[in-house]
């Protein structure tokens, strides 16, 4: 496989160079952090730029126009929260419950520049908030991570989740539970992966959790 890295994520999603030094900031810290905090599965740290950046910079067109609060869901390193963030989505929340991946989550986008906040609780006990997206990355089963996102989101706002290949019996169980419009999107750093965009959401006759 052909090596990417930054130039090539810049060729891809076409960022400025000013976005890109950020995003490499992050990169450093990360790589210097994993050592003591298993952040990112070892065997991806070769390809950091396709397997985690341009996983989670995809995500970036497929927000609603307008979207200006965003909750990231079990951010663990970051990803895709602190790289939309960085990407330029005005108000981040990055939800992340073990107190170490916290610390660096906020150590990274001290470093790289970006404006969030990081909430060390869990899913299910931060409230108040209103958000246009909830995003997630291989945290949970489709019928959880809505059962976590209606509560920022109601009915009006979107689901953009990363999912694998059992996507399709997560969404057959789903729907015993939660009613909503689907769209999915290929993958454009895992060719087994596939984007879910989902809004509308609305409980089903039969509450899940």
């Amino acid at each position: 496989m052909t090596v990417f890295d930054a130039q090539a994520f810049q060729d891809d999603i076409g960022v400025s160079r000013e976005t890109l030094d950020r995003l490499a900031a992050y990169e450093s810290v990360l790589r210097k952090w994993q050592p003591r905090i298993n952040l990112v599965g070892p065997s991806t740290l070769p390809d950091l730029w396709r397997r985690h950046f341009l996983d989670s910079a995809q995500l970036h067109p497929l927000l609603p126009d307008g979207t200006r609060v965003l909750v990231d869901l079990g951010s663990g390193a970051g990803f895709p929260g602190l790289v939309l963030a960085i990407l330029g989505v005005p108000e981040v929340h990055l939800v992340e419950s073990d107190s170490r991946k916290a610390a660096f989550l906020r150590e990274a986008a001290r470093v790289a520049g970006a404006s969030v906040t990081v909430h060390n609780k869990r899913i299910e006990t931060v409230t108040g908030i209103e958000a246009d997206v909830v995003t997630a990355r291989a945290l949970a089963p489709l019928a959880d991570l809505l059962g976590w996102s209606f509560p920022f989101l109601g009915s009006r706002g979107t689901g953009l989740f990363l999912k694998g290949q059992n996507l399709d019996d997560e969404l057959t169980a789903t729907t015993k539970y939660w009613k909503m419009r689907t769209e999915r999107f290929e993958s454009r750093s895992d060719p087994t992966g596939t984007i879910l965009r989902v809004s509308g959401i609305e409980r089903g006759e039969t509450d899940h959790g």
